[in-house]
């Protein structure tokens, strides 16, 4: 049996147990790099990478890379309120060409697929000569939509993960390893979001005129 890896001290209130270790990404970035630069070899390709969630991932993987390269982002944006999965939104389309060329799309996480599958149809309108895909994780369980992806880091169970780049609430990414964040720090997050809105959506009592016609006699 693998030995478990403790929480650092710091995170241990939010996170329940490192799923991933910071050793164990190392490896496989290095090895996923390595079939990658195989596959590509003899192209110059475009690496495009998913905002924010990939950041640390794409830096670990490219600089493993010794083929010519070009990179671009795209901003996608497919979260509602809390966990619950909203509209996929476009929010930075990519300034590069990529028609006839070689493409690597960049992913920090293949969870239901209908980030993946959208983005897809609108990089493939673009016409380059292949597009191959990576993630760092891939939750086959949740799939919705038939796609797969061409290379992965870690295949895992339906956890709710952070660090690594992955986020909640735009925390956590910073974590050197994969955690499985604990189920209250979500709950209680998405309770308060919800209650926001909703007090946000709620229309105004009015006073009764004849309150306001007393005032204005005092005032006098």
């Amino acid at each position: 049996m693998k030995r478990a890896v403790n929480v650092p001290a710091r995170w241990r209130k939010e996170i329940e147990r490192v799923l991933i270790t910071e050793a164990q990404i190392a490896r496989r970035v290095n090895a996923l790099a390595r079939e990658i630069e195989r596959d590509f070899r003899g192209h110059e390709t475009v690496v495009v990478s998913l905002l924010n969630g990939t950041v640390m991932f794409l830096a670990d993987l490219i600089r493993h890379f010794s083929l010519p390269l070009r990179m671009d982002f795209m901003g996608v944006s497919s979260y509602g309120l809390g966990t619950e999965s909203g509209d996929l939104v476009f929010t930075k389309e990519l300034r590069l060409d990529v028609r006839g060329r070689d493409v690597l799309l960049v992913d920090d996480i293949l969870d239901t697929g209908r980030t993946l599958h959208k983005v897809l149809a609108k990089m493939r309108a673009l016409k380059p000569r292949r597009i191959k895909t990576c993630v760092l994780l891939d939750k086959i369980s949740r799939r919705v939509e038939p796609v797969e992806a061409d290379y992965i880091g870690f295949q895992i169970p339906d956890f709710f993960v952070v660090g690594y780049g992955l986020d909640f609430a735009e925390r956590y990414r910073n974590l050197p390893f994969v955690g499985v964040l604990h189920p209250q720090v979500y709950k209680q997050v998405s309770k308060s979001v919800i209650r926001s809105v909703n007090s946000k959506k709620r229309p105004k009592k009015e006073k009764p005129p004849g309150k306001k016609a007393k005032k204005a006699k005092k005032k006098k």
